[in-house]
């Protein structure tokens, strides 16, 4: 019997690269010391944090006064959305996608509690949001824009550069969730054309508990938490030193492999694509008609119940998700692949494959002899029933 562990769960964490631990690790030991301070252990400190600011700034072609730390990639969208809404002069209008990720979605709401208009902008079968659609939803009134850059349960990718380009037009601050796309697309603000950028560490190879917002130079945002004035007075609290070293270790390796990497992933991906088409009856492929990201597969089974498959194929040794991780605890079909219009039978049964850069192909081989089985079991009961 084999025990090897399978992990397909990339898109919710992919696991701390050995490098990222070894720059953690010499952070800690050398610079564990508040980087606030004026004496020389904090002036050490204070070195690592502009050299990680220094490194990220590059890779994203941004000022480093234009990178903010944060907890999170959570608290990273909170503070564009949030911050910059409230710095507005009136209480206006904000359009974001129906596919964002709960962390953009929750803001929003809090927004329209204080007093803004939110339209939330649909998308197609395969989830892609049209860019005349989205022109056609601003308005003079409109103080921001969001359209996540990838989504992270189904993979597909936005034509970003595009909507902030039409936004920019109008004079809209546009904001993107990046948080799915380091490993795999450019993160290049310049090329994107974007005012806000969301990144988390841990979607690449970083640590969990530390993000980054860039905010483009003279784009008013208020903070979300007041202090002692770090990061440039708009995020304060004492800065994780380590990991952020570990974070801009993560992104640095992450876009030095991305274009020998990529192909590679996304070869595997479509294996494990055409051979759940090949060997599973009644299965429909989320977000197939668009650019998806490469490690990314959603997959809905009809007759299955998501959460069954998830732990089946948990108890066979394969870790993967019924959704994002973000909201799996709760026991609702994804409202982005309601988004999608899916009907009934493919909502329930959905489950998503990421790949990583570790990922090996005898273990999508290995994937694609047990789904089989798994499915089959599951859907047996549901038959006799009938």
């Amino acid at each position: 019997m084999n025990s090897e562990r399978i992990y397909l769960d990339h898109a919710a964490t992919s696991p701390l690269r050995p490098e990222v631990v070894d720059a953690m690790r010499a952070a800690f030991v050398d610079s564990g010391f508040n980087p606030s301070s004026m004496h020389a252990e904090g002036r050490r400190a204070r070195a690592v944090l502009d050299a990680a600011r220094d490194r990220i700034a590059a890779i994203l072609g941004a000022l480093r006064t234009e990178i903010i730390f944060t907890s999170s990639g959570t608290e990273s969208d909170n503070q564009a959305l949030l911050g910059v809404a409230r710095a507005a002069s009136q209480r206006g209008h904000v359009v974001a996608s129906t596919v964002e990720h709960p962390a953009v979605l929750a803001a929003l709401e809090q927004l329209r509690d204080e007093g803004f208009e939110i339209s939330l902008v649909t998308v197609d079968s395969d989830g892609r949001v049209d860019p005349a659609v989205f022109a056609a939803a601003l308005r003079t009134d409109t103080v921001l824009a969001s359209v996540m850059y990838a989504n992270n349960e189904t993979g597909t990718v936005q034509p970003i550069a595009d909507l902030a380009q039409i936004a920019r037009k109008r004079g809209v601050p546009f904001h993107t969730d990046a948080i799915a796309a380091p490993s795999w697309l450019t993160v290049d603000v310049g090329e994107l054309g974007v005012d806000l950028l969301s990144l988390s560490a841990h979607k690449f190879g970083g640590p969990k508990g530390v993000g980054v917002l860039f905010v483009r130079q003279g784009r008013r945002m208020l903070p979300l938490i007041y202090g002692g004035g770090q990061e440039f007075g708009r995020r304060s609290g004492t800065e994780n030193v380590a990991g952020i070293a570990g974070m801009a270790c993560a992104l640095d390796l992450a876009t030095a492999e991305r274009p020998a990497r990529s192909p590679i992933v996304a070869a595997m991906r479509d294996d494990l694509e055409a051979g759940i088409r090949s060997v599973i009856p009644d299965t429909r492929i989320n977000g197939a008609g668009a650019r998806r990201l490469a490690n990314t597969l959603n997959v809905s089974f009809a007759d299955v119940d998501s959460v069954a498959l998830l732990i089946g194929l948990d108890l066979a040794g394969v870790a993967v998700s019924a959704g994002s991780a973000c909201t799996s605890g709760a026991a609702q079909p994804s409202h982005v692949l309601g988004a999608l219009g899916l009907e009934a039978r493919w909502l329930k049964g959905a489950i998503r494959f990421s790949l990583g850069s570790v990922t090996q192909r005898r273990e999508i081989e290995r994937v694609l002899e047990l789904l089989p089985g798994v499915v089959a079991g599951l859907r047996a009961p549901a038959a006799a029933a009938c």
